[in-house]
């Protein structure tokens, strides 16, 4: 009996530890967007599922307050600063910039930092390569940015604009802000949320 229940035990917790989940599993959570507090937002298919179900279990209040900031507050009327949702720990800042050329943009990589990227208004173009790819390192991590930026040898686009958010893991090198198209003004909030 004691053994059943141990084994019960130990089935239990890894059947809510995310990190033992089949992908099946992981699609369904992912699709049912609980975790998105209703903001309404689409999610985009870049996005690594599992590492965001690992990340928002173990950090579930944090994850909690950056998608309650981002339904419960006009973005389009926020002022361009800094939000602090809570401390260090999570803070959004909003901005406006004219999108970039490919050629005068770096990729960039962080690892105190996980970044929900979202375009509220205008569009342009994000780059993502795994970390694994990268080729140089142009400028060293900087602990207290950080941020480091790279060149990387494989490179996906996608678009943004206000129909999808992003989300990037220390494990994903990203270069947003590029055109699509013409440069043009976009208008975005980034999340930061630290990683324990």
């Amino acid at each position: 009996m004691v053994l059943l229940g141990l084994f019960g035990l130990t089935g239990s917790k890894s059947n809510s530890d995310p990190a033992t989940w089949s992908n099946k599993k992981i699609d369904k959570w992912f699709a049912k967007k609980e975790w998105s507090g209703g903001w309404t937002v689409t999610p985009d298919a870049s996005i690594n599922k599992r590492e965001f179900s690992v990340s928002y279990f173990k950090n579930k209040e944090r994850w909690e307050k950056a998608f309650k900031f981002l339904k419960n507050n006009d973005l389009s009327k926020l002022e361009l600063r800094r939000y602090d949702i809570d401390g260090n720990n999570l803070f959004a800042t909003v901005s406006e910039y004219i999108s970039k050329n490919e050629e005068t943009t770096k990729f960039e990589a962080h690892r105190k930092y996980i970044d929900i990227q979202y375009v509220i208004s205008g569009k342009e173009i994000m780059n993502i390569a795994p970390i694994t790819t990268v080729k140089e390192v142009l400028t060293p991590y900087d602990i207290t940015k950080d941020i480091e930026f790279v060149t990387v040898t494989k490179v996906v686009n996608y678009n943004a604009s206000s129909s999808n958010f992003f989300i990037f893991f220390p494990g994903d090198a990203h270069r947003p802000g590029l055109k699509d198209g013409l440069n043009s003004l976009v208008r975005k909030v980034v999340i930061k949320l630290k990683v324990d």
